[in-house]
């Protein structure tokens, strides 16, 4: 598999190429179907300045986040875009049989050939009775204790290379190498691109293990970081897709015109991490009740650490961020979210982070 399909190119003064995930934020007083066109204008802003990919997170029973089928949205960003790489940030592939993600990937590379990349983690994006019924089972760990050998029979899937003799020898995932081999059949260049996501050291070390790139979740597990990518260099392999480790990390990065404004997104982002860990999730916060709330000390303790991982402020701030975090961990890629209340401050923050690094004019 060629590099340029995993590594991105760098533009502007960006110290390594910059890209976009995107959890589809649904704020109080505005609707899925508007958080979804928010989506389509932010990849098509993305594509057009240089970002390297856009991603989109797999999340369940959660009314802010409007990302609970990655498939079906990547499938209308692949209508509206041409070039940028679109990719899950994550499949959480415990929740779904193998080959039905195969399927689903497979179809997406077919309508954007050699543009997809497929982000699997282990996690169930939501919380326990979600995860029960998403699965039809309530034996949760099993699911994240089998992910090595849910990712081998998904990696056969996507190769159609299942040995003879195996039970799923004579299945094939439609879209797949299968109708190339099939009389009359054109074998496809391209297969979607497996990258292994965590927040810890198990991802990490399997991703080495297998020569796989890797993508880590710093803007919610920033102590795990630098342990975790340190592992994942140690126990690297080089393999048929990457000769070297490559690894990305997800970032939290509100820039706005506005120094207090970008504060006041910030503290709402954390009003709003606070209501999920308590078991009550919902839309994403005015600032306007964020600021009304009366935030308990053990609340304001939270806030307090959720927020310091978050990069803020106004674009050269933001910018200094980004390249200290880059420093530190020695990222090969900063995968950039914006949480914030409205569209178009999410849509301002990333123009201005690309205004600030120089990235191509759209």
């Amino acid at each position: 598999m060629p590099a340029d399909e995993i590594r991105g190119a760098v533009h502007g003064t960006a110290p390594v190429p910059l890209s976009v995930l995107d959890l589809v934020t649904v704020g109080a007083g505005s609707t899925a179907s508007d958080a979804l066109r928010t989506s389509v204008e932010l990849a098509r802003f993305a594509e057009a300045r240089g970002f390297t990919r856009y991603w989109v997170a797999e999340h369940h029973s959660m009314p802010g986040v409007a990302s609970s089928s990655p498939a079906v949205i990547l499938a209308n960003l692949a209508a509206h875009t041409d070039r940028i790489r679109l990719g899950s940030g994550g499949v959480m592939l415990p929740n779904h049989a193998p080959l039905v993600i195969a399927e689903q990937f497979g179809t997406l590379e077919a309508m954007a050939p050699g543009r997809i990349d497929l982000g699997l983690g282990r996690a169930p994006g939501t919380d326990g009775a979600t995860a029960a019924a998403l699965r039809r089972s309530d034996t949760l760990n099993e699911g994240a204790d089998d992910f090595p050998q849910q990712l081998a029979e998904l990696t056969r899937f996507l190769d159609d290379d299942f040995p003879d003799g195996h039970p799923y020898a004579r299945i094939h995932a439609i879209p797949g190498p299968v109708q190339g081999s099939t009389p009359g059949g054109v074998q496809s260049a391209h297969r979607p691109v497996i990258w292994l996501l965590g927040s810890s050291g198990f991802s990490a070390q399997l991703a080495g293990m297998l020569g796989l790139p890797f993508a880590f979740a710093h803007h919610f597990s920033a102590q795990n970081t630098i342990p975790a990518l340190d592992l994942y260099r140690e126990t690297f392999r080089p393999s048929e897709v990457l000769s070297e480790p490559y690894a990305l990390i997800g970032v939290s990065a509100l820039a706005t015109d506005d120094e207090a404004e970008a504060a006041r997104q910030v503290r709402a982002s954390a009003l709003n991490m606070l209501r999920l860990r308590m078991g009550r999730p919902g839309l994403f916060p005015d600032p306007e009740d964020a600021a009304r709330h009366e935030f308990s000390p053990m609340e304001e303790e939270f806030a307090a650490s959720f927020t310091r991982n978050i990069v803020h402020g106004t674009a050269d701030e933001v910018r200094a961020g980004l390249d200290d975090l880059q420093k530190r961990t020695g990222a090969d890629e900063l995968m950039l979210t914006s949480y914030a209340h409205r569209g178009e401050l999410r849509l301002r923050s990333y123009e201005l982070i690309a205004d600030a690094y120089g990235l191509p004019a759209a």
